[in-house]
């Protein structure tokens, strides 16, 4: 009986690498993404002698949105594969960021919600950007990303604040 257990819980623990192929999914991903930062870079470099100020800001504000959603699926592949698959063994390698290794599921979590915030910002200050411009945002439109933007930001204020009792009371699991 005691093998049985022992066979068991060796498939329960290698099945953490069922998660592998997510991550190498994400990191595809990340080159989908820069994809279209390059697309929309080019669009900048070849029309920026055509283009409003607006139009300007609104693509640069577009880069800025991918660059953050590149760096949270950098944090989130490195965090998440070392957290819940295997430890990278990268320790002595000169370019490793400083993060990596420290960066546990509660860190990640307020992380996350962090990312998404600061996306969501960069969304509704495109929305308003284009309220001149665009005759198709209503103001229905404006105020259902003002709502979901107001709900990411309570989440992320919640998130910490259980991060920080969590954290305070010594119960780090």
């Amino acid at each position: 009986m005691k093998k049985v257990e022992h066979a068991v819980e060796a498939g329960i623990f290698n099945s953490r690498w069922a998660l592998a192929p997510f991550f190498i999914g994400l990191i595809c991903s990340i080159f989908v993404l820069l994809s279209g930062f390059a697309r929309e870079l080019w669009h900048l470099l070849t029309h920026f002698t055509t283009l409003s100020e607006t139009d300007t800001i609104l693509g640069i504000l577009a880069l800025v949105d991918m660059t953050l959603l590149a760096n949270l699926l950098i944090i989130i592949i490195f965090s998440g594969y070392e957290s819940f698959v295997s430890k990278l063994d990268i320790s002595n390698h000169e370019d490793k960021p400083g993060w990596m290794g420290k960066v546990g599921f509660s860190t990640l979590k307020v992380k996350l919600i962090s990312s998404i915030v600061a996306i969501s910002g960069i969304d509704l200050l495109r929305t308003y950007m284009q309220l001149d411009n665009d005759s198709t945002i209503s103001l229905e439109i404006v105020q259902w990303k003002l709502m979901i933007h107001g709900v990411f930001v309570i989440s992320g204020l919640l998130f910490s604040v259980m991060d920080y009792l969590t954290s305070k009371s010594g119960n780090n699991h």
